[in-house]
């Protein structure tokens, strides 16, 4: 199988059918041979990243659109620009193979016009780059509504948030502190070959200079460490675990920031890790076992909490919520395409609807943090605000560390800032009603 067709048809699937890459990535990676996973994985992520750019160098290129059946010729047009605008790979070779795709795609009739618009960009790059970036769309890659939302939201740098989502991510490391120190670790990687570098604000990230298979890390089938950004590190310290707790991780797919608790507090009492996801629920699992680490992993709906809860309070509570995913662009660029306007306000309803949920089955005393990987105030400070304003037995407590922009309710954190993805953080404790 040709890797750019193959990864045409992926391009169809996210951008016309709304489905997930890394869903539609992972079988079609059993389709191809494993030398050119790479390459496949390379021009989905890096043409979904910078979709609306291509597409505004492509349409003068065009005599006419394209029909609707032919969005895989459409795709591999987006892809052959790609290779050409942003790979090392040789103008001829890119023009060639792609070509070669489309016949591929069983569409002998679209070599001519593959092989013509390449060309044709190659002669007018510079101009066809510079009419293009007098569009915003094309020029941040990223769709009119959320630009929009940021330009309203952070007027002070809305266009480095758009930026920092168009950088390819880097590969951070979580060291498992029952297993191992990052000093040691450091000096394994170093071992290794793999140069790294601590995190700023987090005790147990390394960011590595290259990404690397997760199989070749040392020590990781062995438990000694796990992948995860830093920002979503700092979830497991902001709980401010004790021994003897109850906790609930409760949408806790794919299990990181639930591993991570037993990490830093191996003594608690209880560690419910709750999703509604079966499917997910064995990523959990799997993640526990690898790491020696023991949770009840249990399948239910955060938002009604009667089927699975036994009536025992817990003395912490993180909801990660569902989002926008807004600060973790840079790591799914499907995003932009499959995220729109209309989905905030329902996904603030969710949140609404967890918080109040999971208030009642938190102790007196007991924490609730709460987070997202969005970098829009109606699904964080908004969201905790109006919380706050509806709950007399709630207080917020601000967020332990330097890290991040303090908001007037929690912090955020905008992608890239140490190193890190957008995050959003708020601390809720319960207190008697009246005392607040």
């Amino acid at each position: 199988m040709n890797p750019r067709s193959l990864a045409a048809r992926v391009l169809v699937q996210v951008l016309e059918e709304g489905r997930s890459l890394p869903a539609v990535l992972n079988a079609a990676s059993r389709e191809i041979n494993t030398s050119e996973t790479s390459l496949l994985r390379e021009l989905c992520y890096g043409t979904l990243r910078w979709q609306r750019r291509l597409d505004g160098v492509l349409r003068p290129l065009l005599n006419k659109p394209l029909r609707r059946k032919d969005g895989d010729i459409h795709a591999l047009l987006l892809i052959g620009l790609y290779q050409l605008m942003y790979l090392r790979i040789a103008p001829h070779a890119a023009v060639a193979e792609t070509v070669a795709a489309a016949v591929a795609l069983n569409k002998e009739w679209a070599k001519g016009l593959v092989n013509a618009v390449l060309r044709n960009y190659l002669r007018q790059a510079g101009e066809l780059e510079a009419r293009a970036d007098r569009q915003e769309e094309a020029r941040y890659a990223h769709p009119a509504w959320l630009i929009e939302q940021l330009k309203q939201s952070w007027p002070a740098c809305w266009q480095a948030i758009l930026d920092a989502n168009n950088e390819r991510p880097p590969m951070t490391l979580r060291i498992n502190r029952c297993r191992t120190t990052r000093d040691d670790y450091l000096v394994k990687l170093a071992q290794a070959g793999m140069a790294a570098s601590v995190l700023p604000h987090v005790a147990e990230a390394i960011a590595l200079e290259r990404p690397v298979p997760v199989e070749t890390l040392p020590g990781f089938a062995a438990g000694l460490v796990s992948v995860q950004d830093g920002a979503a590190q700092l979830a497991a310290h902001l709980m401010d675990l004790r021994p003897g707790q109850r906790v609930l991780d409760a949408c806790a797919a794919p299990g990181g920031k639930t591993c991570h608790m037993r990490e830093l507090e191996p003594a608690l009492a209880t560690l419910i890790a709750l999703d509604s996801d079966a499917v997910r629920l064995s990523l959990i699992e799997e993640n526990l076992k690898r790491l020696q680490l023991a949770a009840t992993v249990v399948s239910g709906d955060a938002g009604t909490p009667a089927p699975w809860w036994d009536g025992m309070g817990f003395d912490r509570i993180l909801l990660d919520a569902p989002c926008s995913a807004t600060g973790v662009i840079r790591r799914h660029p499907d995003i932009k395409a499959l995220r729109h306007a209309e989905d905030i306000a329902a996904l603030a309803q969710t949140q609404h609807n967890l918080l109040e949920a999971l208030w009642p089955l938190l102790v007196p005393g007991g924490r609730l943090v709460y987070a997202t990987c969005s970098v829009l105030p109606r699904e964080n400070e908004e969201q905790v605000q109006a919380f706050l304003a509806r709950h007399d037995d709630a207080r917020e407590i601000a967020p332990a560390g330097d890290w991040g922009e303090p908001r007037p309710a929690g912090r955020q954190i905008f992608p890239g800032y140490g190193g890190m993805d957008g995050f959003y953080y708020a601390c809720v404790e319960k207190i008697d009603a009246g005392r607040k």
